[in-house]
């Protein structure tokens, strides 16, 4: 990663589109589709750059958890499942000149073992992280480069 580079949590819910799933597409890539929040929108919008790394977060299953390391792939463009009256994304308010939702292109980089949220909260270098503060429900939230650094190196060690 390069000096510039910035970090980000990511939420989808396996079922929906796991890391295996995202490791099985092809280039390994797929469009985060279906954020409705606009600050999280507005992350990818204006925050987010290509490069930027991605801690790939299942939730609303068993287990949530950091479940694989990614990376943003591409600039920001209108989610298409917003246009789409048989999506539970379907916005009937936005249309293709005025597009009020956008995704970005992920690449899944590895699966890691998984880093549930009860052990995150254990680890004292992420007491601040945003994902475990209390209320914040967001699915697109940043992670300092000390986080990052320790996430990762708790996912390298034996």
């Amino acid at each position: 990663m390069t000096p510039s580079t910035r970090y980000w949590l990511m939420k989808s819910e396996p079922d929906e589109c796991s890391i295996d799933d995202a490791l099985a597409a092809p280039q390994a890539t797929v469009a985060w589709i279906g954020v409705r929040n606009y600050q999280a929108r507005n992350f990818m919008r204006d925050a987010m750059r290509v490069g930027d790394g991605v801690l790939f977060y299942h939730s609303s299953c068993a287990e949530p958890g950091i479940a694989g390391l990614a990376r943003v792939a591409s600039e920001p463009y209108p989610d298409p499942s917003q246009f789409d009256p048989a999506s539970p994304y379907f916005d009937p308010k936005s249309t293709p000149d005025a597009p009020r939702w956008l995704l970005r292109d992920v690449q899944a980089l590895r699966k890691t073992r998984l880093l549930s949220l009860a052990a995150l909260r254990q680890h004292p270098a992420l007491a601040d992280m945003k994902l475990l503060q209390r209320g914040n429900r967001l699915s697109i939230t940043e992670v300092s480069e000390a986080e990052w650094a320790t996430v990762c190196q708790w996912l390298d060690a034996p």
